[in-house]
């Protein structure tokens, strides 16, 4: 009988001694990558003044360090998955230190591009390691608490960016919301020598290169279709042109990864039900709320007249309810009662509801606004969690690093796309709205052109009719996706359920089997060494006893 497989000690998800200082530090690095996709935000007028950028320029701000990280994330946790994944926080943390100083001290929109770009190299490594360090070091009875405190830091960022966007801008220059990451990197740097265990698989698959590019200029291009439709028109030859390419190359990217023997994303992960309905779901869940973020923090400055520490501080109630409720376990208990598809269908629900809370009441006043960003956190601290802990429990542990990249590749695809469709939706609203307008580079430099009091306010309430456009495709996206996400979600378990009863009944009929091989061998070998006399009794009792079995 085959002996069972050994386990890899260096694989098994272990308990660490100090697995919950560790995930502080490691939370402190993730954070401070995940303030940086949301803290351009409050700072989009002083960009627009001081660079002469175009909304158009913003976005690509924006969406080069989202994009870049979700290019290189799969290969970034493949490659931590090989060569080690401290060893790779390393390496992020001194590439985003550096990128955040080129940042900080640009000059124009291609330069600071170019930096975000860079910084985004960065991050894709810390967004990998940080997660599959946790997946690592604690064990099954901890995981989904950990992978809360974990996904509350992930929520935390993408909210409180405008917040600490806003605080720094009140006293410094926009350069310094890139500057204040120096110190963080170093403390990070310091702390991960320290107190982070290495672990790696030297089995792991070799980095996937040409899926990497292939992924990154396909995103690319589709987010850059996306924002340049609203100005060339969505039938020009620009837009189409560029569309087909992403299209074209994320076809390539899928079925090179089909046909490789060391795919950096293994496609068969997605005959898991269980994984597409957490990748359903993340997705749209990055998608509304790095859309919205993005809109309304343009909404709170130029339409509402706040400051950059304003707005900031008016986008703060989405993070303090995120936090404040993972950080009671509210959702950890709430899957254990409910189920994982409950959940998330529930959380789903809250942010599309969120979202229209947004458009319907937040269009003229903060009240009703707030009362949106409430329920949104709310939606975000219950689904993110459990998407995060559906996606890696779907992957085994020894492609945690992966697992990880998947699940960041998800957040920050969705974020970019939520910025690209709902900034699209705001503009063709706008344009149609106010013809004269459709010149103008961005809403500051249209309300610069108008003439008089009364154009500026039409003005104004074009921009806040397609804001409340935007937030409701976002809406109806979100809920779309959240009830499919659970839908899937519970199809999987109980297809498991119904595989588990039979899997169950298999192993007493095989281990019988083994045993009754072994103790016929066991009976032969005592007939062979008590000679043919024994022997031949021995076997014509057996043939007889074995008759009415036969028979029968």
């Amino acid at each position: 009988m085959t002996a069972p497989a050994a386990p890899r000690p260096d694989l098994a998800p272990q308990a660490h001694p100090q697995r919950w200082l560790i995930l502080g530090v490691i939370c402190l690095a993730q954070l401070t990558v995940l303030l940086d996709n949301t803290v351009l935000n409050v700072a989009i007028p002083s960009l627009t003044t001081e660079l002469n950028a175009s909304t158009a320029d913003v976005q690509w701000m924006i969406n080069a360090y989202s994009l870049v990280q979700s290019g290189l994330l799969l290969t970034a946790g493949s490659s931590a998955d090989r060569y080690g994944r401290k060893k790779m926080l390393v390496v992020g943390l001194a590439l985003f230190g550096i990128g955040s100083l080129a940042a900080g001290l640009a000059q124009s929109s291609g330069q600071l591009i170019a930096a975000r770009a860079g910084m985004g190299i960065g991050g894709a490594l810390l967004i990998t390691t940080t997660l599959a360090v946790v997946v690592q070091i604690f064990d099954d009875s901890e995981r989904v608490k950990a992978i809360g405190l974990w996904a509350t830091v992930n929520s935390l960022g993408f909210a409180a960016g405008p917040l600490v966007g806003g605080v720094v801008l009140n006293h410094f220059w926009w350069g310094a919301i890139f500057l204040i990451n120096i110190p963080v990197a170093l403390i990070g740097l310091v702390a991960v020598v320290r107190l982070v265990p290495e672990f790696k698989n030297p089995r792991g698959e070799r980095p996937d290169l040409l899926g990497a590019l292939l992924s990154t200029i396909g995103m690319t291009a589709v987010v850059f279709a996306i924002i340049s439709g609203p100005e060339h028109g969505w039938m020009s030859g620009r837009v189409l042109l560029t569309a087909s390419i992403g299209v074209a190359v994320l076809a390539g990217f899928v079925l090179w990864e089909l046909h490789i023997p060391h795919p950096m994303l293994d496609m068969h992960f997605f005959r898991n039900q269980k994984f597409i309905g957490a990748v359903a779901g993340a997705i749209l869940v990055a998608f509304g709320m790095g859309g919205s973020l993005f809109l309304l923090t343009q909404h709170l400055q130029f339409v509402l007249g706040y400051g950059p520490l304003e707005a900031g501080l008016r986008t703060a109630p989405m993070a303090l309810t995120v936090v404040a409720l993972n950080l009671t376990g509210l959702g950890a208990r709430l899957v254990q009662r409910m189920g994982t598809p409950a959940t998330i269908a529930a959380g789903m629900s809250a942010l599309a509801a969120g979202l229209a809370a947004i458009a319907v009441l937040g269009r003229d006043g903060y009240t009703g606004m707030l009362l949106g960003l409430v329920v949104m956190g709310a939606g975000i601290s219950l689904a993110m969690p459990a998407m995060a802990n559906a996606i890696m429990s779907a992957i085994p542990p020894a492609k945690a690093g992966v697992g990880a990249g998947v699940n960041g590749t998800l957040a920050e695809f969705g974020n970019g796309l939520g910025v690209a469709v709902l900034g699209a939706v705001l503009n063709i609203r706008f344009a149609a709205l106010v013809p004269a307008a459709v010149g103008a580079a961005s809403l500051p430099a249209a309300l610069a052109a108008a003439d008089g009091p009364g154009e500026r306010a039409v003005i104004k309430d074009a921009f806040a009719s397609g804001l409340e456009a935007s937030q409701l495709v976002g809406a109806v996206a979100v809920l779309a996706g959240g009830l499919l996400a659970a839908l899937l979600l519970r199809r999987a378990e109980r297809t498991e359920a119904a595989a588990e009863p039979t899997e169950a009944a298999a192993e007493p009929t095989e281990a019988a089997a083994a045993e009754r091989t072994e103790l016929a061998a066991t009976e032969r070998t005592e007939a062979t060494a008590a000679g043919p006399t024994e022997a031949a009794p021995a076997d014509r009792t057996e043939a007889a006893a074995g008759k009415p079995e036969t028979a029968a």
